[in-house]
């Protein structure tokens, strides 16, 4: 092959020059394996390394399985992250967004594959994150086979980072939720969440700079941490407890991950047309983080129901004759379950609330 022309005097451009370190990845890799071997389950037992993930869904003890896929980001908290040099958290929130929508369809997470985009790579900030990464997978039951990391000078800045997930589940035929019994009366419990999870975070972050406060200050709202580390409280994993209720109970009829849009947004997407919810505010456990956020950021009521899950981070319909077996299970599986409302005969919105958060 005939060597190109250089200028005379100018040094020929590499990959590196360009700002892509090759050998910077490699190294990353190499510090991970131990944390993605950590992650196997019944079905995937292979290294990372190879062009695409395996794996074996009659090993993972599947009969007449019905896949379920789901994505999903971290959104703007990674700029938390990025800001006060945090990385050891978003992971878990990367995977929680994508298993916790797979759990609401009925289905078994199975394996998990990440996308870590970044303007320079920085080894150590990269395994921090895929520790996050695999720590969710561990406390969800499903694997890490694969992902990729994208280094993109020009593209993100210096120290910049995004994370996407992807996630694939399974249940068997017939198992899948909702289901369509639902019928007015049935009970609406509510499962505590951590705190903001990983939605509003645009809003949070603007309502920080109101404030002020800087990310290494005391958080006002949870003493002994500070503000930044407290805001990085991961999205909560509920896919144990629910796969165990499921298992225990089928007076289950639908869940709902509250996400982006709140109750008003994420509830009706579980509901029959010709059906709403009555939601008590009043009996919703509201954490002292947002009661902080609304007060900090002069946020109205309606705008705090639809940005945030205001301390419910998962939605559970039970049939009426059955909810307090689907209670017992629920707390039998380690949650602390709340009845926040009932299911209703729709007349106009899908999502009808009474009382008033304890903001």
């Amino acid at each position: 092959m005939q060597e190109p022309a250089k200028e005379p005097g100018k040094p020929g451009l590499t990959y590196a020059s360009a700002g892509v370190d090759i050998d910077a990845g490699n190294t990353m890799v190499d510090k991970i394996k131990p944390l993605v071997r950590s992650t196997r389950r019944r079905g995937a037992d292979a290294e990372i390394g190879g062009f695409g993930g395996l794996f074996d869904l009659k090993a993972a003890g599947f009969v007449d399985p019905i896949l379920v896929a789901a994505n999903d980001g971290v959104g703007t908290k990674v700029k938390i992250a990025i800001e006060s040099g945090i990385h050891d958290t978003v992971g878990v929130d990367l995977v929680a967004m994508c298993v916790n929508d797979l759990i609401v369809q009925g289905a078994e997470p199975l394996f998990f594959l990440d996308y870590y985009a970044t303007g320079k790579l920085d080894p150590d900030a990269g395994v921090a994150i895929v520790k996050g990464i695999a720590r969710g997978c561990v406390e969800s039951g499903c694997a890490l086979i694969g992902g990729e990391t994208a280094e993109m000078p020009g593209l993100y800045a210096e120290g910049d980072y995004d994370l996407a997930g992807f996630a694939v589940g399974a249940a068997e035929r017939g198992r899948l939720l909702p289901r369509g019994e639902l019928a007015d009366g049935d009970v609406v419990f509510g499962l505590p969440s951590s705190g903001v999870h990983s939605n509003g975070f645009s809003l949070v972050r603007r309502i920080v700079e109101r404030t002020g406060l800087a990310w290494d200050a005391p958080a006002p709202f949870a003493p002994g941490e500070t503000l930044a580390r407290a805001l990085l409280t991961p999205t909560r994993l509920y896919v144990k407890p629910l796969l165990a209720a499921l298992k225990a109970t089928d007076g289950i009829l639908a869940l709902a991950h509250i996400t982006g849009g709140g109750f008003p947004d994420n509830i009706p997407r579980v509901l029959p047309e010709a059906f709403a919810v009555r939601l008590d505010l009043d009996a919703i456990p509201v954490p002292p983080v947002f009661a902080w956020l609304a007060r900090e950021g002069g946020v109205a009521e309606a705008e705090m129901l639809r940005t945030f899950n205001c301390g419910i981070g998962m939605i559970v319909v039970a049939q009426a004759a059955r909810a307090d077996e689907v209670e017992d299970a629920l707390r039998a599986a380690g949650e602390a379950p709340v009845r926040v409302g009932q299911v209703i005969a729709r007349q106009a919105e899908a999502v009808v609330t009474t009382g008033r958060l304890a903001l």
